[in-house]
């Protein structure tokens, strides 16, 4: 489960959701993942990082996505 390895505390990072125990925000580890960055060189570049850690932050997002909606315009792909 997601909320088992990652935190919100207005006292880590100023707030975002961050990988319990690190100041590595979701969003850092969403965005190499979107840049195509394969999980090992993730994990290399961030050794307090698991690949559990990684999985709860997919899952965070697909939590995230289930309960917001982005209107897009009209003719956006």
């Amino acid at each position: 489960k997601w909320q088992e390895r990652i935190s919100v505390d207005p006292l880590v990072c100023h707030g975002p959701a961050c990988i319990k125990g690190t100041r590595i925000m979701v969003s850092l580890v969403l965005d190499n993942l979107a840049a195509g960055l394969p999980i090992g060189a993730i994990l290399s570049s961030y050794p307090s990082l698991g690949p559990e850690d990684i999985q709860a932050a997919l899952e965070y997002a697909a939590e995230l996505a289930r309960q917001r909606t982005i209107i897009l315009p009209s003719g956006a792909a």
